[in-house]
């Protein structure tokens, strides 16, 4: 029981399978990674960043929290923000959510589900933000989802505003922040309409974005 052999089966299988399509695809993986995308997504089992978008291992950095949030407190995501962008040079930073988003609910319904409240106190933010926005949607699925919609691109916003973004696009870098939402009903990926490429179109691209609800 405490091996989990049926995993080791599965990564063997998985393993050998990738051998056989590409002999040489784990020798040149160990020596560098050169992904293109940092992705900042949820960490619900249902959305698994590479595999929704078919890129293999070393295609796409991935960092993910409960309610894909980006806090600029939150030491974790701006490490791997700046190793992203500053180390591996990536040329798009997605932002990906995804419909039916638990934490999501909680923060929509005030559930108290203990020491995840606070971090989830971000999203209430984000609630109190759009209010008049959220209580126009009688509908609680509905109002469930645009919250999951809104909550992205606060989130693409918030990444823009970090120190990494700003600094990387002052050096002159080609760097574009994107908001995604993934629809775990049918499985594909949705683009709210925000892809932000420089400072002066935070806020145009914002409202853009916004006024499309």
């Amino acid at each position: 029981m405490r091996v989990l052999s049926d995993l080791f089966e599965k990564n063997r299988a998985w393993a050998e399978e990738i051998r056989t399509q590409n002999p040489d695809f784990f020798l040149k993986l160990s020596q560098q990674q050169t992904p293109d995308y940092f992705w900042i997504g949820c960490s619900d089992s249902r959305v698994p960043a590479n595999q929704i978008v078919a890129l293999l291992p070393g295609e796409l950095f991935v960092h993910r929290n409960v309610g894909n949030l980006v806090v600029h407190t939150d030491l974790n995501c701006l490490s791997a923000m700046q190793f992203a962008v500053e180390a591996l040079k990536v040329k798009h930073i997605i932002v990906c959510g995804h419909y039916g988003c638990g934490g999501v609910r909680a923060a929509m319904r005030g559930d108290r589900l203990g020491l995840v409240d606070n971090w989830l106190r971000h999203v209430q933010d984000v609630i109190e933000k759009h209010d008049a926005l959220l209580a126009d949607i009688s509908d609680e699925s509905a109002r469930w989802d645009r919250l999951c919609e809104l909550n992205i691109i606060e989130q693409v916003v918030n990444v823009c505003q970090t120190t990494i973004v700003q600094d990387a696009w002052e050096r002159g870098e080609k760097l574009s922040v994107h908001g995604w939402i993934y629809g775990i009903h049918d499985g594909l990926l949705r683009d709210l309409n925000i892809c932000i490429d420089e400072p002066k179109e935070i806020a145009t691209a914002y409202q853009s974005a916004i006024s499309k609800f």
